[in-house]
């Protein structure tokens, strides 16, 4: 498995496992968790993706009773996490309105509850789930810096934010952001051509790509996209792998080093993964999914 640094201290693995429906699984016993990353594991995928808010506050405790079971699991891994969406459920069911959070006192405490749920001692990355329009950037930066440096996260970033909100936090911090976890997938392509994935390749940052499957819908077609998954089907039955293995293979394959984020609670799916390391795609290749995905040919 092919990995990426992101600074001194981290670095993971180029496929990374969502577990933003960990707790969705009719089995969230620690042994099927356990089983979950062993599977990942075995493929050479060492980094897991959280955030406080998923399955209602609830999944990075679901991920701990896997980590409590069989500490040594932790050594193996690095875990990602993120905060200051604070959404009335959970231990914040007294929000009278669903908001975001950066203040110094919520990102101290949400790291507190992480680490606490996940039963570790640190978090590999951290990242500011989404903008804040209310975001002071000084007690943000500062927030994020202290946490660094007291050595409860090794890294920092952010997620779903434009080029202008990430310098703005950047500007107020010693520590360098080290990645932008947003959408990226053949059926959400804008980030190529809006200055997303340039703003961050130009600094020489690896995107992080949740939904690369467009939600699941480019495989089930819900979503539409006929003529794509008609060329993904075509490609994945060429070379005898499946069509997420390909799709995901289109954002490998981006000199941006996008590391795409992969969810699902199926052990044989989970097992299937870095099939997409298998899928050939040169240039024409990928423009002509590139294509498909914009209903018509480049200009």
């Amino acid at each position: 498995m092919e990995r990426v640094t992101l600074n001194e201290h981290l670095d993971m693995s180029r496929l990374v496992y969502g577990m933003w429906r960990l707790g969705d699984d009719v089995d969230t016993s620690p042994a099927h968790v356990e089983a979950k990353i062993q599977a990942c594991l075995d493929q050479g995928i060492t980094s897991f993706d959280q955030a406080d808010i998923y399955g209602g506050y609830a999944a990075e405790a679901v991920l701990g009773g896997a980590l409590r079971a069989n500490p040594g699991l932790r050594n193996r891994m690095e875990i990602v996490t993120k905060c200051d969406i604070v959404a009335p459920v959970g231990r914040h069911s007294g929000a009278t309105v669903k908001h975001y959070d950066t203040s110094r006192a919520h990102i101290e405490a949400s790291v507190e509850a992480s680490l606490r749920d996940m039963a570790i001692d640190h978090i590999d990355l951290l990242l500011i789930h989404r903008p804040d329009p209310f975001m002071n950037h000084d007690e943000t930066g500062a927030a994020l810096d202290a946490l660094v440096a007291q050595g409860k996260v090794r890294a920092v970033g952010v997620s779903n934010f434009r080029p202008h909100d990430f310098t703005l936090l950047q500007s107020a911090m010693e520590t360098q952001l080290v990645t932008n976890q947003i959408e990226i997938s053949l059926s959400r392509p804008e980030s190529f051509v809006n200055g997303d994935i340039a703003f961050l390749q130009e600094r020489r940052l690896p995107p992080m790509a949740w939904s690369p499957l467009g939600g699941g819908g480019l495989m089930t077609g819900k979503s539409g996209h006929g003529a794509l998954r008609t060329a993904l089907a075509d490609l994945a039955h060429r070379q005898g792998l499946e069509m997420s293995a390909v799709a995901v293979a289109w954002l490998l394959a981006h000199p941006a080093r996008i590391l795409p984020v992969m969810g699902t609670n199926n052990l044989d799916r989970i097992r299937a993964l870095s099939d997409a390391w298998q899928v050939e795609m040169d240039r024409q290749t990928w423009f002509e999914l590139y294509t498909r995905a914009l209903g018509h040919e480049v200009p």
